[in-house]
């Protein structure tokens, strides 16, 4: 009993506190002070300008670099591999031959078999060293021809309708950072999978100079949309009411209080939207006034 005494108390002491932190908060002062002498109910708000932008919207994705044409080269008979005539690097023309192949038969002498390149380009890997056993599914080696690039990506398809055979787009590495190369969309599947709801694309890139290599990890930054010399403001500016109205927050003429302007908007990117109608250019809007309504008191840091 008197354990149930002592707790009824101990709940009852809390409630007074609540009760009374309450009543200090409700009946504060709007007068007193927070930031040092700005009263508590202004808002402290930044400001920016409308401003003609470029705008543009951009579709970031990723995948692996491969080479336009790769090879896997497999012998004709079976036997061991008696040398390989050429090494990783080396430059190879279609027919070329890149290792030589002694059959294995007692009793029996064989010129050497060769392998051939099945394609002209450059030697990427030489799979097994002389002596190694080899049968027509034993892979010797493999060539690539790197000049031209391909990159395939899987693209959302609420995307499709801004993707167009010949697209331009930036291709980026990890392995060569600040570097831009250009690529260009050569295939776009027909299709959509049903499971990923994405598209398969493929891009190219030219890599004359051969600094793009097979196997690479690659950002592809596609471009979907751009418009030029529109009068913008941060995304983050613009506000959207209940009735679907866009609108923004003017400073009043003495810069003490907040006003509501209707805004119509059209294009619109990750960080800024076009303003069709309601501002112009070199007006100044509040910048992201979290909480601000029309009429509210601000100050303008």
């Amino acid at each position: 009993m008197k354990k149930k005494t002592i707790r009824n108390l101990n709940y009852a002491l809390i409630a007074l506190v609540i009760i009374v932190l309450t009543v200090v908060f409700v009946r504060r002062d709007p007068s007193d002070k927070i930031l040092g002498d700005v009263p508590m109910d202004v808002f402290i708000v930044q400001t920016e300008k409308v401003q003609n932008r470029n705008l543009t919207k951009q579709l970031l994705m990723s995948g692996s670099i491969k080479a336009q044409e790769e090879a896997t080269l497999y012998p004709r008979v079976e036997g061991k591999l008696l040398r390989n005539v050429l090494r990783e690097g080396d430059a190879v023309k279609r027919n070329q031959t890149v290792s030589l192949i002694e059959r294995d038969e007692v009793g029996a002498v064989y010129e050497p078999v060769v392998v051939p390149s099945t394609i002209t380009g450059v030697v990427g890997r030489v799979y097994l060293d002389p002596g190694e056993n080899v049968t027509t599914s034993t892979p010797v080696a493999l060539v690539v021809n790197q000049n031209t690039v391909r990159i395939e990506v899987d693209i959302p398809e609420r995307y499709i309708g801004s993707l167009h055979k010949g697209q331009q787009a930036v291709l980026n590495v990890d392995a060569l950072p600040g570097q831009d190369f250009e690529a260009t969309l050569d295939i776009l599947s027909p299709v959509v999978d049903s499971m990923s709801r994405a598209v398969e694309v493929e891009f190219k890139a030219d890599n004359s100079k051969g600094l793009l290599k097979s196997g690479m990890f690659a950002k592809v930054n596609i471009l979907l949309d751009e418009k030029e010399d529109v009068p913008s403001v941060s995304k983050k500016s613009v506000y959207s009411g209940e009735d679907g109205q866009s609108y923004v927050f003017l400073p009043s003429a003495d810069g003490k209080t907040a006003v509501r302007q209707n805004v119509s908007t059209g294009f619109e990117n990750n960080d800024y939207v076009e303003i069709t109608e309601g501002l112009a250019s070199g007006e100044e809007i509040l910048s992201f006034a979290y909480g601000v309504r029309d009429g509210s008191k601000i100050e303008i840091k």
